[in-house]
């Protein structure tokens, strides 16, 4: 009796086998993993394979690729508590620029195999590898300490052709999907990243942040809403972060997330809950949401701030706040009160962008939170009245426009305080034009008076 011949490894074993070599080759940066000859080998394999051939007759290539791509990926990410502000690592970006090139064949293979195939004949096997191919890209694509001009063409040169194969015009379809009801790679790219983004390891990678930052930014609405729970906690994580770059990068992901977040229909809750849907009964105090846990947040760490940068970054995501939460603002107008006087009481350079973002959000309030203003009036108007007076005398470098524009907010401050005080304001600046002597004080005193008979006489 023969015994049967033994068969042949499919390309799924070869791959898994390749795996292992490489696996052995030692973590990023040590010797071993300089000369990579098991990514030599895979990338000898990958060009001379048959590709519609494999993807027909073998049930293993989808997990055989994700496999091959998640390792490839991990050996090319930068080492683990790299120093972001160091020089380039040429070993490091060396090491990407041959996985980089692996992967290029990797696509060329599935994009020559898509003329004969056709989309649903690679699509499913490609499935898998994509999300590995994207976060590769991304980490390496754009000018870092661990990236080199080599590296970063390669990584471009990836995405470009991930875009190409995947039928997408843009990172942003890749990730969303064509359409809203369609899935994109959104969800696999997170959840990727979710066990590099909590509070022990979010640091551990330099690139994670970036790529969790860039990411996000791609995506807009109405397609955000459904990931609210994946992003976040990580944007809150980096926002509490003691280091100004971190925290700038936070806020910056809070606010594109509270510009983008689709508002629920006729309800006050505009941000959708982490939970399961809240219940709200008209006796009992409205449930406290996600936007409730930011906006406290940044209120935290703005009232002791001192640095400009962070400042002006603070107060330019502020109105959007406000503006979301609309009468629900309340629960912060303690809090949110000490910040307004606090900003309103410091110069900001000649664009003065904090103290114009903070009359903008001081107008929100007042609208919003109008039925709580007139026992605050006498602090809210003792703090417009001297910064009036301040940018009136203001002898600096700051340009006439902006001043201007400084005491035109200030004047619809001015006069929005008067109606919900019902015109306790323009009662107090009466005496106060009697005594002042400022052209510039009299001129926005005046105007709030013209503006306040007008609207008076028109019964608003």
């Amino acid at each position: 009796m023969e015994l049967e011949s033994p068969r042949e490894p499919s390309p799924g074993q070869t791959f898994s086998g390749l795996l292992q070599r490489l696996a052995c080759q030692g973590a990023p940066g040590t010797e071993g993993a300089t000369r990579d000859p098991a990514v030599q080998e895979l990338d000898v394999l990958i060009g001379g394979a048959d590709w519609p051939a494999l993807l027909r007759g073998d049930p293993g290539i989808p997990q055989a690729l994700g496999q091959v791509t998640r390792t490839l990926c991990g050996h090319a990410a930068p080492p683990k508590g790299e120093d972001v502000s160091g020089a380039p690592v040429p070993r490091g970006s060396e090491r990407a620029a041959r996985v980089g090139a692996v992967l290029l064949r990797l696509l060329e293979g599935m994009e020559a195999a898509k003329g004969s195939l056709g989309p649903s004949g690679v699509m499913p096997a490609l499935r898998p590898a994509a999300p590995h191919i994207y976060l590769f890209s991304v980490t390496h694509c754009h000018e870092h300490p661990w990236t080199s001009p080599a590296s970063q063409k390669v990584a471009q040169e990836v995405l470009a052709l991930l875009l190409r194969v995947t039928d997408c015009v843009s990172v942003a379809e890749f990730l969303r999907g064509e359409t809203e009801g369609q899935t994109g790679s959104f969800t696999a790219v997170m959840g990727l990243l979710k066990p590099e983004l909590n509070k022990e390891s979010w640091k551990n990678n330099p690139a994670t942040k970036h790529i969790f930052s860039w990411t996000l930014h791609q995506v807009t609405r109405p397609w955000l809403s459904q990931h609210l729970e994946r992003i976040l906690p990580p944007s809150l994580l980096i926002s509490d972060d003691y280091q100004t770059e971190n925290k700038i990068m936070g806020v910056n992901c809070l606010h594109h997330i509270v510009l983008n977040v689709a508002v629920l229909e006729c309800l006050l809750d505009l941000f959708p809950v982490l939970e399961k849907p809240l219940l709200w009964k008209a006796p009992e105090p409205r449930p406290t949401g996600p936007c409730d846990d930011v906006l406290q947040l940044i209120l935290t760490h703005m009232e002791p701030e001192y640095r400009l940068l962070l400042r002006r970054t603070y107060a330019r995501n502020l109105p959007a706040f406000v503006q979301r939460l609309g009468i629900l603002t309340v629960r912060h107008l303690r809090r949110l009160e000490q910040v307004i006087i606090g900003y309103l009481e410091v110069y900001d350079g000649p664009e003065e962008e904090a103290r114009l973002r903070i009359l903008e959000t001081l107008k929100l309030t007042i609208q919003h939170c109008w039925p709580r203003i007139p026992c605050r009036l006498e602090v809210f108007l003792k703090a417009l009245l001297k910064m009036v007076c301040d940018v009136a005398r203001d002898q600096s470098l700051t340009p006439e426009p902006v001043k201007a524009a400084l005491l035109l907010e200030a004047t619809d401050c001015l006069t929005l305080l008067d109606h919900c005080s019902s015109g306790q304001v323009t009662s107090l600046l009466a005496k106060a034009v009697q005594s002042c002597e400022d052209d510039k004080v009299l001129d926005c005193i005046r105007k709030v008076q013209q503006l306040s008979g007008r609207t008076t006489e028109a019964g608003i």
